[in-house]
C-alpha cells in the first residue's frame, strides 16, 4: 500500500488539500488530522483535490463526510475536486454525488492535475 500524502495550500477561497495515495483504513487518520487543524471561516471553502488518490474505501469517504462536516459547522463549503472515475463511480452508486460539490477543476478555473 502507498502512504497518503497531504499538500496544504492557503487560497483566496480558503483552504486547499492535495490528497494523494490511498485514503483508506490505515492512512485515513493522515487527512483527518489536516482537517482538524484546518482554521475555516464562514463563507469559505475547503477544496480537497483528489486528482493523486489512488484508492478510497470506506473509511476514506467517512473521513471526507467528516470534512464536510467539519466545514459546514464553520460556515464554510466542501469541494471535491478532479474525483478520479472509480471513486466517482463509487459516490454516485450511493449517492455521495448528490452530497458533495464535485468539480472537475479547482475553483477560479484551476485544472487540476491529472491523475
Amino acid at each position: 500500500m502507498s502512504p497518503l500524502n497531504i499538500t496544504r495550500h492557503t487560497t483566496p477561497t480558503g483552504p486547499l488539500l492535495e490528497v494523494a495515495g490511498e485514503l483508506d483504513y490505515e492512512h485515513s487518520s493522515v487527512l483527518r488530522e489536516q482537517v482538524e487543524r484546518l482554521l475555516l471561516s464562514p463563507g469559505q471553502q475547503l477544496v480537497i483535490d483528489l486528482s493523486g488518490l489512488a484508492f478510497c474505501d470506506s473509511t476514506g469517504i467517512s473521513v471526507l463526510l467528516a470534512a464536510r462536516q467539519r466545514a459546514q459547522d464553520a460556515g464554510a463549503e466542501t469541494v471535491l475536486v478532479a474525483v478520479p472515475a472509480q471513486t466517482l463511480r463509487i459516490f454516485a452508486i450511493v449517492g455521495l454525488d448528490q452530497v458533495f460539490t464535485i468539480r472537475p477543476t479547482r475553483p477560479g478555473g484551476d485544472v487540476a492535475p491529472a491523475p
